[in-house]
């Protein structure tokens, strides 16, 4: 159990630890974001169940129930009216904001609703003050990046903020770790394989390419088996995954090949094609986690091939994409890569930035990542205005064809504001219930965009000693509550700068993503869902503490010593639902796609988010935007 107080987590109190932990007020430091002293939390330093936190679904649960409006009454007129109401306040509203404000200028009058307490989305910016210094680590959205090119209109967006993604290898400190001699990892835990145990992997197994070595240099792949605790047959299986030229579909050409492999989950690949012993299943498990929110028994042969996956050197498959291959995993050219410290949070920021210049201080990206959001300004007088914590639940066409009228429940109370025009940026799977108006055909296409559950912890330590002792800088953890652990990548940008001795604090990213195997895709995604609504913060904390023991243990880790705070992202709905070969098959035979039929605009009420393009990243969200807008422009 925990020795530090329960209530600072719950009650998200900002962290201040100055040298050794005290009483928990004092360590705790109940300083700048103190409500008992009379001042506002500072929404990126709370810590506890942050993501859906809260007082952030409980409106919309019950709208969902049907039980909301048995006891709403009627809404309070604000007698306010816009030009534009935007309802989230993630990159796609907010991107959405931007490009209305350019079409219609300056003084267009706009508004954002969202029902968190901060704004982003899914790019969410996590902070804590350890000893007079800030670490800043991101909360959800990772980076700049994606499976094709950015679209001319993203790219001319995050231009235009002062984004410049080619100075990346200039921010990044790559070698870091390395010089110290620390490298990858598997945890092998003893649930699944018998024994906890940490081994140095190479390349291609706790991270994607090849396991290879170098010209007189030991081979990685059988140094790892020797350490790994596997079964004689599973360790021959995976040698022979990586080392063997061996076609498993043969006397097939190129096209065949591919067509099987996608209509076959990796995990049916390795026993039924490449006859490999059950025992390797579960260390290539969860690898597809991070995509896709789930394993390989549930994600194609031919997206593993594309991810990188061994077991396809003598298939002789052409470097093109298959049939139904998922974006992340076809082959050509990516989008420029580029992490902030707080992932996208930052690119949030600059958005806002732009339409409420008084609420982010600074003059470019660099100021932008490190500076101090305004929030009381947020909602101030004036052309663009954000208003968090105010879930809305209606949108509909008033009697005149030109009004919108969206209501919302803020402080318990439901309110109505006016708009010539909507947008409605928050997740499709909600529109239904906001917009009960909608053709039964639009409502099915929305709801069958199941989001993708996800968690990201982040968790503060006073030193890294233990990972440096261990020379381990990241793990993969195929069995674990959390399946990758990894130290904070060291970034630089404007003054921030990462801790780079192993005796300073930092911050370690944990990742779960809570699927259930042998269930279909989105079934898979709802059972995690209802776990991660269900999962209480203690619950969250005994596993992060014992799997980090377990781990590090050996470097001298202790969690009492050594965890200073905890901040858990949850996001029941997180990622968008991105379609399959194995579960959709319009995806592979050809056929209308429900995102589009989603997307269409009703009346003066247009749609953008991630969900609208079926496409989990930050260019989707921006491309619907500035989709979703130009819908409107044209109907002005």
């Amino acid at each position: 159990m925990s020795q530090l107080a329960r209530r600072d987590f719950l009650n998200g109190v900002a962290l201040t630890v100055g040298g050794a932990l005290l009483s928990p007020r004092d360590a705790f430091g109940l300083g700048l974001d103190d409500p008992a002293r009379g001042r506002a939390s500072y929404p990126p330093s709370l810590t506890g169940l942050r993501g859906s936190h809260a007082g952030s679904f409980e409106v919309a649960h019950a709208l969902r129930d049907g039980s909301f409006w048995a006891t709403a009454g009627a809404p309070s007129d604000t007698g306010e009216s816009y030009d534009l109401v935007v309802v989230g306040a993630g990159i796609s509203g907010l991107a959405a904001a931007w490009y209305f404000r350019q079409a219609a200028g300056p003084s267009a009058r706009i508004l954002i609703l969202d029902n968190h307490d901060d704004f982003g989305g899914h790019a969410r910016r996590n902070e804590f003050r350890v000893g007079g210094r800030t670490l800043i680590s991101y909360g959800g959205t990772f980076a700049i990046d994606s499976p094709a090119p950015y679209s001319a209109a993203a790219s001319a967006l995050v231009a235009a903020l002062g984004v410049e993604v080619s100075r990346w290898p200039r921010m990044f400190e790559r070698g870091l770790y390395r010089g110290l001699g620390m490298s990858a990892a598997i945890f092998f835990d003893r649930e699944t394989f018998g024994v906890d145990r940490l081994v140095q992997a190479p390349a291609g197994i706790a991270e994607p390419g090849g396991a290879t070595s170098g010209p007189g240099q030991p081979d990685p792949l059988a140094a790892f088996l020797a350490g790994a605790p596997l079964s004689e047959l599973a360790g021959r299986d995976i040698g022979r995954l990586f080392k063997s030229p061996v076609d498993y579909l043969p006397g097939l050409d190129d096209r065949t090949k591919k067509a099987r492999l996608a209509r076959m989950s990796y995990a049916d690949f390795l026993l039924l094609s490449a006859g490999c012993h059950p025992d390797v299943l579960p260390l290539f498990q969860a690898r597809p986690h991070s995509l896709y929110g789930l394993g390989i028994d549930a994600v194609s042969a031919l997206d593993a091939w594309g991810l990188g996956l061994p077991g396809f050197i003598g298939m002789n498959l052409e470097s093109t994409a298959g049939p139904g291959m998922g974006l992340d995993a076809r082959p050509g050219p990516r989008s420029p890569f580029l992490h902030f410290p707080d992932g996208n949070a930052t690119i949030a920021r600059l958005l806002v930035q732009r339409l409420i210049p008084r609420a982010v201080p600074g003059r470019g990206a660099d100021d932008v990542a490190v500076a101090r959001v305004d929030y009381a300004r947020l909602d101030r007088p004036g052309p663009a205005r954000l208003r968090l914590e105010s879930t809305v639940v209606r949108a509909r066409q008033a009697s005149e064809a030109a009004r919108v009228e969206v209501d919302y429940v803020r402080s318990g109370r439901l309110q109505r504001v006016r708009a010539r025009n909507c947008v409605l940026a928050c997740w499709s799977s909600v529109i239904p219930l906001l917009c009960p108006e909608l053709p039964e055909a639009q409502r099915e296409a929305l709801a069958y965009a199941t989001k993708v559950p996800i968690v990201y912890t982040n968790v503060v330590l006073r030193s890294w000693r233990s990972f440096h002792a261990l020379r381990v800088s990241q793990a993969h953890c195929p069995g674990s509550f959390h399946t990758s652990v990894g130290l904070d990548l060291p970034v630089r940008v404007g003054s921030y700068r990462p801790p780079r001795r192993p005796e300073e604090p930092i911050v370690v990213q944990m990742m779960r993503t809570p699927c259930r195997p042998g269930l279909p895709a989105r079934e898979q995604h709802r059972a995690g869902r209802q776990e991660l609504f269900t999962t209480t913060f203690d619950t969250f904390e005994h596993n992060v503490r014992g799997q980090l023991t377990r781990m590090l243990g050996a470097g001298g880790f202790d969690a009492t010593r050594d965890i200073l705070a905890l901040t858990v992202n949850r996001w029941p709905h997180g990622y968008a639902y991105q379609y399959s070969s194995l579960w959709d098959p319009f995806w592979i035979d050809g056929g209308p796609l429900p995102c589009v039929a989603a997307r269409q605009p009703f009346g003066r009420i247009a749609i953008a988010n991630a969900d609208a393009a079926a496409y989990a990243y930050t260019d989707a969200a921006i491309d619907q935007a500035h989709r979703a807008v130009g819908e409107l422009v044209r109907r002005t």
